[in-house]
């Protein structure tokens, strides 16, 4: 999303996603990445324990290199 708009929420007041999707191109942008999503196949791996919950996490976004696990939240 944050590509899109060229701003990314974050805690500073005005700024949380609450006030983000009062903006048009954040509205839009959100909306369209909604029904992409909706069109999209999925497949999931259960793992109840949550160390190998982690584990496998990890693994995945090094494998896949997913671009959006940065790990910054944790």
């Amino acid at each position: 999303m944050a590509e899109v708009v060229g701003h990314k929420a974050t805690y500073r007041k005005g700024e949380g996603r609450a006030d983000l999707i009062l903006r048009q191109d954040y509205a839009d942008a959100f909306s369209e990445a909604k029904a992409r999503i909706r069109k999209m196949d999925y497949r999931f791996v259960e793992e109840s324990d949550q160390m190998r919950q982690a584990l496998l996490e990890s693994y995945v976004c090094i494998v896949l290199d997913t671009p959006y696990n940065d790990f910054n939240t944790y």
